[in-house]
Order: C-alpha cells, then structure tokens, then sequence
C-alpha cells in the first residue's frame, strides 16, 4: 500500500508588509529608548579610568614606601598604559602623572573619545588622599 503526502497549497506566514511594519515599530522604540541608555554606557566607560587610577594609586603608594618620595613617571612605577582606541587599542583614557615629590602626587585619566559627542572630554584624577574625583564630566 503506497501512502501520498498531501501538501496544502495554502502557506500560512507573515506578508512582507507585516514584517517592515513590526521593523519600522522596533526601530523607533529603539529611538525612544537611546537616549535613557547614552548616561548608562558613559558611566561605564568611565569605570575603566576609575580602575587604572586605583591601579597608579597603588603603584604610587609602593614606589613612596621605598623611595620615599612619589615618581612622575609612569614607567618608574611600573605602569604600562594600554595602547589607545586612536591609536588601534582598546583603551579609552591616557594616564599621565601631572605632579610628584615627596610629600604628593596627581594623577589625571583623560578620555580621548567624546562619549556624547558634546566636544567635552572626561578628566578623572587621584591624587595623595585616594579619592578618586571626576574633573570633567562628559
């Protein structure tokens, strides 16, 4: 006994209308939410400069112990800085030590992307007391 398959003609799915339709409703949701997410993705980037701070923070704490003095130079602390998102790395924010003696030092990230695109870019520092401040907000 030899079984047939019937295939109905009918296909049951989505027009092409529909689908540009429910594309057109997801892009613009996606519009209406950007905005409320831009502070969100900045805060995070800035997580990265907070990091390497703490890290030239601890470098510096180090090199005092046994220098007793601070170094303005991240090479004689130890700190290699990450290669630059210009310059074909993944690092957001140039470290550089502003000031140094024996008794203080200053310690700047700044940002070399316009998180915004506002013109203003992000300057954290650290300084002698370990707080970690935000100079330049973008």
């Amino acid at each position: 006994m030899k079984r047939c398959l019937h295939y109905s003609l009918k296909n049951d799915g989505f027009s092409l209308t529909e689908l540009m339709v429910v594309l057109v409703i997801i892009g613009i949701l996606v519009l209406l939410a950007l905005p409320k997410l831009t502070p969100l993705v900045t805060k995070a980037k800035t997580t990265e400069a907070k990091l390497m701070l703490k890290q030239v923070l601890t470098l510096e704490q180090g090199f005092k112990y046994e220098n007793d003095r601070y170094s303005s130079s991240l090479g004689e602390i130890g700190f290699e800085q990450q290669k630059l998102i210009t310059e074909g790395g993944q690092a957001r924010y140039k470290i550089e030590i502003t000031s140094a003696d024996e008794k203080s030092f200053v310690a700047l990230a700044t940002a070399v992307v316009d998180f915004n695109n506002n013109g203003v870019f992000n300057v954290w520092a650290v300084d002698t007391s370990g707080v970690i401040k935000e100079k330049v907000p973008d």
